[in-house]
């Protein structure tokens, strides 16, 4: 909590929200919101400071489900060449370059439905790698069952994510290969595991405003709200059944940053895909609206982003911050040892994309 706040004066962290009123606060005039989302984001954290995390594809391309946004789908034709599991070596050295970088956590995704079971000890090798440097650690794999979840909190990672996208209504219009409540599941089942919740939606599908409300709804009400919320303004790839959607009014996009904000003070609220077609004048105010976290290089996944130096000049024209990580005691001391088990799964991950 930022310390020049009064405790009494911080808002109260609810998780009983009504449509109603998140409806209503959406309906604020544009001053009216952004004071209040401002105000809430002071009593929780420093307003000049950011989190910083980079974002790895470890497996590109080839994913069966029917996301209409997604590039990575194998149901369409976008030119995205297909990719292999990356060996563990391999991502520990894009993780080093992310440290160089500025970067306080190192995200891992894969283009999958689920994870196989040949699949999980080359994950959680990347996970004991990463955090060997002294980085915080996330991964986003598709959909976790029970003994998933425990592996990979076992293998100590902080952060799973796994995006709701957008409100129950809305859903079935982008996606039929899973339903909600299989993302529900696999949110429980990483709660259950000890790991923290990355999870968010995405905003310009198409979606009613109600939808968007309908998508914070969901998040602000769980037991316990995600760490860290992504918000992510849609990416048009051609070859997407969402190639031609029209374009999500900015305001709109700053609007449900700004109600994110409120809705879950304690959260990091984070701008994800779609910075490449923010201008400067756009970022800033939806860190005046509460967003506290980016995605860092040049390169989210699949999609551009903003180049890592042209974030850095940002930052200083707004006198923002990177946010610092800390090592905990307990993780420092496993170090040595995870050290030692990355030498050998970086030679079994050799022999693991050789016979794929």
């Amino acid at each position: 909590m930022n310390a020049s706040m009064n405790l009494s004066s911080a808002p109260k962290i609810r998780n009983d929200w009504t449509r109603s009123e998140i409806a209503e606060l959406f309906a604020l005039p544009f001053s009216d919101l952004m004071f209040q989302a401002q105000s809430t984001h002071r009593a929780f954290f420093n307003p000049n400071e950011v989190q910083v995390s980079t974002l790895c594809s470890i497996k590109t391309g080839a994913c069966p489900e029917d996301c209409a946004y997604c590039p990575q789908s194998a149901r369409y034709d976008t030119g995205l060449e297909r990719e292999k599991l990356m060996a563990v070596e391999k991502v520990i050295e894009e993780a080093k370059a992310a440290k160089a970088s500025g970067a306080t956590r190192f995200c891992m995704g894969a283009a999958w439905r689920s994870p196989k079971g040949k699949d999980m000890p080359y994950v959680t090798s990347m996970v004991q790698g990463v955090k060997s440097l002294g980085l915080e650690t996330c991964m986003t794999l598709g959909m976790l069952d029970q003994e998933q979840a425990q592996t990979l909190a076992d293998a100590g990672l902080d952060y799973y994510n796994h995006n709701l996208d957008t409100s129950p209504e809305f859903y079935g219009e982008i996606i039929t290969t899973r339903t909600y409540q299989d993302r529900l599941t696999t949110l429980d089942n990483v709660r259950s595991a000890g790991m923290k919740v990355c999870c968010g939606g995405i905003v310009g599908m198409g979606e009613a405003e109600s939808d968007r409300a309908g998508l914070l709804l969901q998040l602000a009400n769980m037991s316990e709200h995600p760490e860290s919320v992504p918000i992510n303004m849609l990416v048009k790839v051609e070859g997407t059944p969402l190639a031609n959607q029209v374009d999500l009014d900015p305001f709109d996009f700053i609007r449900t940053v700004a109600v994110a904000r409120i809705l879950m003070p304690q959260s990091h609220v984070r701008l994800s895909a779609g910075r490449e077609q923010m201008n400067d004048q756009m970022q800033a105010l939806a860190f005046l609206a509460g967003a506290n976290s980016i995605f860092y290089g040049e390169k989210l996944l699949t999609t551009a982003n903003p180049e890592t130096n042209k974030d850095m000049q940002l930052f200083q024209r707004l006198g923002i911050n990177a946010e610092g990580y800390e090592v905990h005691q307990d993780e420092a001391e496993q170090v040595a040892a995870i050290t030692t088990q990355l030498q050998a799964a970086q030679m079994d991950s050799v022999f693991y994309n050789a016979a794929k």
